[in-house]
């Protein structure tokens, strides 16, 4: 069996992984953070022959959570970079996995994590990740913390953290909070490239739900589902059907 360790600072990608990992019946999940600070300490005291590791982590990156570490152990990237980007893993024999991590991509790193065990395949060498890396993945990006609300001369600044849901109605946006509703001077496209689609995702095409805010997942008519949120207002969202899968893996099901 393959002893892994699991880094991720997003608790329902983390749960996911778990779960793909163990139904694979050739891994043993050793240990999981959602720290990489913490991470770093559990992992020098633990044995694992693998390190699952998201790439971008508040207080420290996936790499440099891994420069901190001696010995290093072999390294499995879990990411949203674009494949494209990810050429640099591929010169250096180093996998990685996209999110939303899926069997067929889970399948074919362990295939190549087997042959390095068992000396089929060289063991990467990372001396020369990060210098490559930087000069092919793109900065850092961020996203806004609050998002104005025009009222008359009034601009009020809403959190964007406290907004449970984005929805349109009657040729207005809205961010709906838990106190109150505010009118958002953008469509439902331009906040759902706007957003961080860690915390945001598109469920139907007038809404974007905030996953920390889900409460609850359950069948509805046609194939669709709803979703019910921990607001204070149980308030129940439509999911779309063509939204239904996507919900479904960015909530780790």
């Amino acid at each position: 069996m393959i002893r892994a360790f699991l880094v991720d600072d997003e608790p329902l990608a983390l749960r996911r992984l778990e779960r793909l990992l163990e139904r694979t019946g050739r891994v043993t999940v050793a240990g999981t953070s959602s720290d990489p600070i913490a991470a770093i300490e559990q992992l020098k005291a633990s044995t694992c022959d693998v390190l699952f590791t998201d790439i971008e982590m508040p207080d420290l990156s996936g790499f440099q959570m891994l420069a901190r570490l001696d010995p290093q152990p072999l390294v499995i990237f879990t990411t949203a970079y674009s494949q494209y980007a990810l050429q640099a893993f591929e010169v250096t024999s180093i996998d990685y996995l996209l999110k939303p991590v899926n069997e067929e991509q889970l399948e074919r790193a362990l295939a190549k994590l087997e042959r390095i065990r068992g000396g089929f395949e060289a063991r990467p060498s990372i001396d020369s990740l990060f210098e490559r890396l930087a000069s092919v993945l793109p900065p850092q990006r961020s996203y806004p913390a609050r998002l104005p609300s025009k009222l008359g001369d009034r601009i009020e600044f809403v959190d964007v953290a406290r907004v449970t849901h984005f929805y349109a109605n009657d040729k207005l946006t809205y961010a709906a909070t838990p106190k109150k509703d505010f009118v958002v001077d953008y469509t439902i496209a331009q906040l759902e490239a706007l957003l961080d689609p860690a915390r945001f995702v598109r469920i139907h095409r007038s809404t974007i739900a905030n996953l920390d805010y889900v409460q609850e997942l359950y069948s509805w008519f046609s194939d669709r589902m709803m979703l019910r949120l921990k607001d204070g207002k149980d308030t129940e969202l439509t999911v779309a059907r063509d939204r239904v899968r996507i919900v479904k893996d960015r909530l780790g099901l």
